[in-house]
């Protein structure tokens, strides 16, 4: 796995491949996930899915293991949308 630094917070993150041919920017730290749908938080499987989920759970009945977004840890998320407009502004 080939850790960069963030160019807006300086934290660390890794690449994951989408299906549809993306890199999607990712905590290199692998989480435990409960497969929810409509749950609050997002985690991107080792093959790209992401999947709506929570990070907290009943210990023995995760759905896997995954890498959460660096958009939804990063205080700088919002610099890199499309446009580079945060909340439409």
């Amino acid at each position: 796995m080939k850790l960069i630094k963030c160019r807006k917070c300086g934290g660390y993150i890794h690449f994951v491949a989408t299906p549809g041919g993306k890199s999607m920017p990712c905590d290199p730290e692998p989480k435990e996930y409960w497969e929810v749908k409509g749950g609050r938080q997002r985690i991107v499987r080792p093959d790209g899915v992401v999947v709506a989920c929570e990070l907290e759970g009943t210990p023995g009945e995760e759905t896997g293991v995954g890498f959460v977004p660096h958009w939804a840890t990063c205080a700088h998320a919002g610099e890199f949308r499309k446009g580079g407009k945060v909340n439409g502004k």
